[in-house]
C-alpha cells in the first residue's frame, strides 16, 4: 500500500470511529479543508478518505455541498432492516447447519459474557454476537456484507436513539434463544427466531422514533 493510501485508510478508520461513538453527529458537515489542515495532509488522502466512508454509507456526497455524516430517512432505515433480517436470519441458520462444537462452544461463552459487559460502566454491544454467527456461517461473501456495509450503518442509525432504554434485556434473551437453536443445530429455528430478534428491534427503534405504522408485518411461518 503506498503512504498516500496509507494514509487516506488512517484517516477513513478515523473519521468512521467518531462517527460510530457519536463525535461527529448526524448531519455534520465533514469539509476538506478543515479535515486537511486537522491531519495535516493535503486534500488528496482527504478526498480518497471521505470517498470511502460514502462507498460504507455511512457518509453522503452532496453536489455543490460536499460531504456530510449520513442521516437516514425512516424509508432507509427501514429497508436497511429489512436488508438486516434477510441476512442475519442466513447466518444464523447457516451458523446451525456447518459450524463446529469448538465455535458452539465459543458462541455460547460469548452470549454469557455479553450479558456482563453490557452492565453498569460495560462497553457491551450486540454486535459481537452477531458478528460472531456470521463467521460461523461459513460464508466469506455474507461475513463481508454485514461487517464492511450493513452493522457500520446500523451503528451509525442507533445514534439517532442512544439514550433509549427497555431492549437491552429483551435482546439479551432473545440471544440465548438463537443461541440454543445454533448450539443444538437447528438452522430452521435459528433463521425465525434471529428475523423474529431483528423484527423486535426494529418495531422498538420505530416506538423510540415515533415512526406510527412503520413496524414491519410478521412473516407467515414464523413464531409469533
Amino acid at each position: 500500500m503506498s503512504a498516500s493510501r496509507e494514509t487516506a485508510s488512517h484517516i477513513a478508520d478515523s473519521l468512521k470511529s467518531e462517527m460510530l461513538s457519536g463525535d461527529l453527529a448526524p448531519g455534520q458537515r465533514l469539509g476538506e479543508a478543515a479535515l486537511a489542515e486537522r491531519f495535516s495532509v493535503s486534500r488528496g488522502p482527504i478526498r480518497d478518505a471521505l470517498s470511502r466512508l460514502v462507498e460504507i454509507g455511512i457518509a453522503v456526497s452532496v453536489p455543490n455541498v460536499g460531504t456530510r455524516v449520513r442521516e437516514f430517512t425512516q424509508s432507509e432505515a427501514r429497508e436497511l432492516y429489512e436488508l438486516r433480517e434477510t441476512l442475519e436470519a442466513e447466518a444464523a441458520g447457516l451458523a446451525a447447519r456447518r459450524s463446529n462444537q469448538v465455535e458452539k462452544d465459543a458462541l455460547v461463552s460469548l452470549t454469557y459474557v455479553s450479558e456482563d459487559r453490557f452492565g453498569p460502566g460495560g462497553q457491551g454491544t450486540d454486535n459481537d454476537f452477531h458478528l460472531e454467527l456470521a463467521r460461523m456461517s461459513g460464508n466469506g461473501l455474507l461475513l463481508r456484507l454485514l461487517s464492511e456495509q450493513l452493522y457500520p450503518q446500523l451503528m451509525l442509525l442507533r445514534i439517532h436513539s442512544r439514550n433509549a432504554t427497555g431492549r437491552l434485556g429483551k435482546a439479551l434473551n432473545e440471544h440465548h434463544g438463537i443461541c440454543d437453536a445454533v448450539v443444538s443445530g437447528d438452522p430452521e429455528l435459528a433463521s425465525i427466531l434471529m428475523r423474529r430478534h431483528v423484527q423486535n428491534s426494529w418495531k422498538s427503534f420505530c416506538d423510540r422514533m415515533d415512526y406510527a405504522g412503520a413496524a414491519p408485518k410478521t412473516k407467515q411461518g414464523q413464531l409469533t
